[in-house]
């Protein structure tokens, strides 16, 4: 393994980590802008997917008592999205990937910009158990299909008017848990080979180091702070979608 695949390696993984450790989600956007530079897209998405796992059990950590006091929430998320993927999987061949992929891409793209540079954020405070559950079986869905389980329920979580701990709590642990299931996966997929399994010790121990000055970050922030970032992740990540699909076309 040469320099400039260790460098690449190095940097996704810290930028990863990092916005992992602040927001609990969009890792796969920023490591594999790296990843994908140096390593095949399968192993690339296992590794990010890896990172975000173990990234993700830190972020969790430190919303433990919020997770806690709101694991019906969060379940709400979870078992649908699970129920999501394989549904997702099972629909490769019957769905254009490549246009599902730029319709969810316009879609980030429109809601962070429209709401991103607002003065008032969306306030959507109702109790939804219906849309919670629909919204995260999509999310699984997305996921299965296109490696997009984030996009959904970040933008969802987005316009709900909570504490910043109260969203962690929830997209962190359906993040962990779909992506555990999409590591899973994709070993069975044969993903971990020796190259895939050189390129993660390589990258974790940045990711690692980086996810501690997400969470400090996390820390600073207020709740409308950390609203409008996740908005404007959002966007980024709605970006970041339409420039891959772009390339890989």
């Amino acid at each position: 393994m040469d320099a400039t695949t260790i460098i690449f390696l190095i940097l996704g993984g810290l930028a990863g980590g990092f916005i992992n450790g602040f927001a609990g989600t969009g890792t796969a956007l920023f490591s594999l802008v790296f990843f994908l530079q140096v390593l095949d897209p399968l192993s690339a998405v296992t590794i990010s997917a890896a990172i975000s796992f173990i990234s993700g059990l830190q972020g969790m950590y430190i919303v433990r008592q919020e997770i806690r006091q709101n694991i019906a929430l969060a379940l709400r998320f979870i078992v649908p999205g699970l129920i999501g993927v394989p549904l997702g999987a099972a629909c490769l061949t019957l769905i254009n990937v490549t246009a599902l992929r730029l319709l969810v891409a316009g879609f980030l793209i429109f809601y962070g910009v429209y709401f991103g540079f607002r003065k008032n954020l969306p306030q959507f405070d109702r109790h939804t158990p219906k849309a919670d559950t629909s919204i995260a079986l999509i999310g699984g869905f997305l996921g299965g299909l296109a490696g997009l389980s984030g996009a959904l329920p970040a933008i969802w979580l987005s316009m709900r008017p909570w504490k910043k701990q109260l969203t962690r709590a929830i997209i962190q642990p359906f993040n962990v848990v779909i992506l555990f299931t999409t590591v899973v996966v994709s070993a069975f997929n044969g993903a971990l080979t020796t190259t895939t399994i050189l390129a993660f010790a390589i990258a974790m121990p940045a990711a690692l180091v980086s996810v501690q000055f997400g969470i400090y970050t996390f820390r600073q922030v207020n709740d409308t702070q950390f609203r409008r970032t996740l908005i404007i992740l959002c966007l980024a990540m709605g970006v970041g979608i339409l420039a891959m699909t772009v390339l890989r076309s």
